[in-house]
C-alpha cells in the first residue's frame, strides 16, 4: 500500500531564522505629545494618556523607514465615542507603509475598523498591544432560530475584500517579524494575514471574537504558537442550531502551506480549524494549503468542526478535539497524517469523504459515535473543478494502533478501497466494523510495528512560550457557548440568560458573569419575580402580570468583582453594575398567502405584475405569529422551491411611540403600514438587512411582499420600539 510521504525535514522547525530578525534603534528618550495624522519616521515614544482621535482610512499615525521603535506604552488611541455601536466604527488606527524593521509596542486602541493595518514590511514586530473592543457586525441569529445574513464569506482577499469584516490586526505583503503578547477581544477578527510568510505569532489572546481569531490568505510558512484563540464564534445557541456560520479560531485559506501551528488553545469556536485549498484548486485540481503541521492544539467544543482540512496534504500531529460535530472533517484530504490524536465525545471523531492515502494511527478515540467514517459520493457538484482533473475516489487507508473506547462504531465505511485495519484496541464498541457499498480490498491484521510519533513531526515549546494548555477554561462544554447581536459572552460582566427558550412564560433566567451579588431594583409589566435577590449562577423566574406576556423588561444591580462590559467599560470591583433583560414582541397573527411565479408570464422586477399575481388563487396558505422563516426546502410540498412570491398581513395594535420596523429578505422585499410604503427594497440578492423607523399608535394594517428566486428563502420582519 502507498503510504503518504514524508513532509520536509524541519529539526527545530527553523524557529530561530523565524525570530531571528536585525536589531532595530531605541526609542529616544523624551516622550513626545500624541498628533492625529502625525507620520513617524523615527524611533520615538508617545507621551502616556487617553487620546479622543477618529480617524479616515489614512491611519491616525503612520509610519515610515526602516529601524523604528514605536512605543505608546501607557498610551490609549480612542477612534469613536459610539462604544456600545461597534459596527459604526471606522478608519485605522495605525498604519505601517513598507519599511524594515518596525516595531509598535505598548499601545491600547479601541474603536476603529482597524486598529493597526501593516504593508509590504519586511521585519515587523507587533508586541504588548491591547487592540480589544474594536468593529465587529450586529448579529440577527436568535435563540430559537439564525439568520443568513450572519453568514462570512472568506473566499476571496487577493483585493484586501477582508477588510470589509475590520481587523484588529491586518497585515499584508508582510515578510519575517513576530506578534506576541497581544491581546485582542470583543471584536470581529483579531489577525489576519495575507500574502505574509516568515511570522512568528506567539502568546497572544485572540479570544472572544466574532469572526476570526488567526486567519492566512496565500500565508505560509509562519509558526502559529502558545496562543489562546477561544471563543471566535457566531452562529450557535445550545439546543437550537450549530451552524458557526464559518467563524473559526484559525482560518487557513488559499495556498496557505508550510505554516506550523503547535501548542495553542482554540476552543469553543465556529471551527478550531478551517483550512480549505483554495478557488485555484477547487478550479484546476492544482496546489492546495499543504504540508500544514498541527501539533499538540486543543480544538474542542467547536459547534462544527474540530478541525476542517479540505483538498490538501497536511499532518495533524498529537491534537486535542472533545464535544464537537466532527473531530476532523477531512473532505477529499490526500496523503495526510492524523496520528497520536485524542477524541472523545464528538459525533464523529474522523470523517473523511473521497480521501486518498490517508494514515490514521496512534489515535484515542473516547466515547465519540463513530470513531471513523469514511466514504465516496458518486455524485458531485458539476460546477467543480476539481473533481474534472482529479480521481476523486475514496482509496487507501492505513489505520493503525488505534484505540477505540465507548463507541457505537469504531470504523464506518462506503465505497472505500484498500483500507488496512490493525493493531486496534477495542473496549465497549458496538460494532468494530461497518463496510457499506463497494468496499472491497479490506485486510485486518492483528499485529504491526509498534506506534510511535516520527520526531519530523515533533515540536519543542518556544522558550518563554505559555503553557496555555495547561489549566483549561473550567467552562469546558459547548453549552457554555453564548452568542447575542454582538458576539460571543465572555463572562466578564453581569447579564442574563434565557434557559432554554426566550419567548417562554414564565421566563426561566440565569444570572451569569464574575462573582458577586444582585439584586432586582426596577420592573415593568412583571407580576412575580423569584427569587428578587441572590448570586451569581443562580436562576430566576420571570412571571409577566396579566396581558403583558410579551411586552416587559426587568432591571438587575451586581455588585462583585470588578467587571468590563462587552463594549469595554471597566468597573472596579464593588461597584454597581445594572444590567437586565427585556421582551417586546407585538402580539399579532400574521397571514402568508404563497403564489408560484409564472416565469413566461411575469417579470420578478415587474412589481405591478406582481401585486397582479397576488390577487390570483394562491398555492398555499398559513398563519404565523411571527414573520421569521428560513428554509432551504419549503416545510409544506404546495409552497414552490424557487420562483414563489409571499404576501404577509398583520394587524398591529401599539402604544404611542417611535418604532423601528426591520426587515431581513433574500430575495427582496416591501413593506406597507396603513397602505403607505416604509421599506422599498425590490432588488433581487442575498439576504441584507434593512430599516427604517416610524412613529405609531393605536391598530395599524402591515402588509408585506416577498420575492424568492432560488436558492435560499428568508423573510423576517421585526418591530421594535427604539430606545432614544
Amino acid at each position: 500500500m502507498k503510504l503518504p510521504r514524508p513532509a520536509p525535514t524541519r529539526t527545530g522547525l527553523a524557529i530561530a531564522l523565524l525570530i531571528g530578525l536585525a536589531p532595530v534603534a531605541g526609542a529616544q528618550d523624551a516622550p513626545v505629545p500624541f498628533r492625529a495624522g502625525m507620520v513617524v519616521t523615527q524611533s520615538l515614544t508617545i507621551r502616556p494618556g487617553r487620546y479622543f482621535a477618529p480617524s479616515g482610512h489614512s491611519g491616525t499615525i503612520v509610519v515610515r523607514g526602516e529601524d523604528i521603535v514605536l512605543d505608546l506604552t501607557g498610551v490609549e488611541l480612542v477612534g469613536s465615542d459610539s462604544a456600545d455601536l461597534p459596527n459604526r466604527f471606522l478608519g485605522t488606527a495605525i498604519r505601517v507603509d513598507g519599511g524594515r524593521n518596525v516595531t509598535v509596542r505598548g499601545a491600547r486602541i479601541r474603536g476603529y475598523k482597524v486598529g493597526i493595518l501593516a504593508r509590504g514590511t519586511r521585519g515587523l514586530t507587533l508586541a504588548g498591544n491591547d487592540l480589544s473592543h474594536n468593529w465587529r457586525p450586529r448579529l440577527y441569529s436568535g435563540i430559537e432560530r439564525e439568520s443568513l445574513v450572519d453568514w462570512l464569506s472568506y473566499h476571496k482577499n487577493d483585493s484586501d475584500e477582508w477588510l470589509r469584516y475590520g481587523a484588529a490586526i491586518y497585515l499584508s505583503d508582510v515578510e519575517e517579524g513576530e506578534v506576541r503578547d497581544n491581546v485582542v477581544r470583543q471584536g470581529m477578527n483579531a489577525l489576519l494575514l495575507t500574502r505574509s510568510s516568515g511570522l512568528t505569532i506567539w502568546n497572544n489572546d485572540f479570544s472572544f471574537n466574532s469572526g476570526l481569531g488567526i486567519g492566512l490568505y496565500r500565508s505560509s510558512r509562519n509558526l502559529i504558537a502558545h496562543n489562546r484563540a477561544d471563543w471566535n464564534v457566531r452562529g450557535y445557541s445550545h439546543g437550537f442550531f450549530n451552524r458557526g456560520q464559518d467563524s473559526a479560531a484559525l482560518l487557513l485559506y488559499e495556498q496557505s502551506s508550510g505554516n506550523i501551528v503547535a501548542f495553542n488553545s482554540m476552543t469553543h469556536s465556529g471551527d478550531g480549524l478551517f483550512l480549505w485549498a483554495g478557488q485555484h484548486t477547487m478550479d484546476t485540481g492544482e496546489g492546495g494549503s499543504n504540508d500544514n503541521l498541527f501539533y499538540r492544539n486543543d480544538f474542542s467544543f467547536a459547534p462544527t468542526n474540530g478541525m476542517e482540512a479540505t483538498f490538501s496534504r497536511n499532518y495533524f500531529i498529537a491534537n486535542r478535539v472533545e464535544g464537537s460535530w466532527h473531530g476532523i472533517w477531512g473532505g477529499y484530504s490526500w496523503e495526510s497524517l492524523i496520528l497520536g490524536n485524542e477524541f472523545s465525545d464528538n459525533v464523529e471523531g474522523i470523517a473523511i469523504e473521497h480521501g486518498q492515502r490517508n494514515r490514521i494511527a496512534g489515535n484515542t478515540f473516547t466515547g465519540d459515535t463513530t470513531a471513523i467514517h469514511l466514504w465516496w459520493n458518486r455524485i458531485e457538484p458539476s460546477d467543480w473543478g476539481y473533481p474534472k482533473h482529479r480521481d476523486t475516489r475514496s482509496f487507501e487507508y492505513a489505520i493503525e494502533s488505534n484505540t477505540f473506547s465507548g463507541n457505537r462504531v469504531a470504523l464506518r465505511a462506503r465505497d472505500t478501497q484498500a483500507i488496512l485495519f490493525a493493531s486496534s484496541t477495542l473496549t465497549d464498541v458496538d460494532t468494530a466494523l461497518v463496510a457499506q457499498g463497494d468496499t472491497a480490498g479490506f485486510t485486518v491484521a492483528d499485529s504491526a510495528a509498534p506506534f510511535a510519533i516520527p520526531e519530523r513531526y515533533t515540536v519543542q515549546p518556544l522558550a518563554g512560550g505559555r503553557d496555555v494548555l495547561a489549566a483549561p477554561d473550567i467552562r469546558r462544554g459547548r453549552d457554555a457557548i453564548i452568542v447575542d447581536e454582538w458576539g460571543p459572552y465572555d463572562w466578564r460582566s453581569p447579564r442574563l440568560w434565557p434557559v432554554g427558550r426566550s419567548d417562554a412564560t414564565p421566563l426561566p433566567l440565569r444570572v451569569l458573569g464574575p462573582p458577586g451579588r444582585w439584586r432586582v431594583v426596577a420592573r415593568e409589566g412583571i407580576g412575580r419575580i423569584s427569587p428578587p435577590q441572590g448570586e451569581t449562577g443562580d436562576t430566576i423566574f420571570v412571571s409577566p402580570a396579566r396581558g403583558r406576556e410579551a411586552d416587559f423588561s426587568l432591571q438587575l444591580e451586581y455588585r462583585g468583582e470588578a467587571s468590563v462590559s462587552a463594549f469595554g467599560d471597566s468597573v472596579p470591583a464593588g461597584e454597581p453594575v445594572r444590567f437586565g433583560w427585556a421582551r417586546f414582541r407585538p402580539k399579532a397573527t400574521w397571514s402568508l398567502r404563497f403564489v408560484a411565479l409564472d416565469s413566461a408570464a411575469t417579470a420578478p422586477q415587474d412589481t405591478s405584475a406582481v401585486g397582479a399575481l397576488l390577487r390570483g388563487t394562491p398555492a398555499t396558505e398559513i398563519d404565523t405569529t411571527r414573520l421569521d422563516l428560513m428554509w432551504y426546502r419549503p416545510p409544506r410540498q404546495e409552497i414552490p422551491q424557487a420562483r414563489v412570491v409571499t404576501e404577509a398581513t398583520a394587524s398591529l395594535r401599539l402604544a404611542k411611540d417611535r418604532y423601528r420596523i426591520r426587515t431581513i429578505a433574500d430575495d427582496a422585499i416591501r413593506v406597507w403600514v396603513d397602505d403607505e410604503l416604509v421599506i422599498d427594497d425590490w432588488k433581487p440578492g442575498e439576504s441584507r438587512v434593512r430599516e427604517t423607523v416610524v412613529s405609531l399608535g393605536g391598530t395599524h394594517a402591515f402588509r408585506v411582499e416577498h420575492l424568492q428566486l432560488e436558492g435560499w428563502y428568508e423573510l423576517r420582519v421585526d418591530v421594535e420600539r427604539v430606545d432614544e
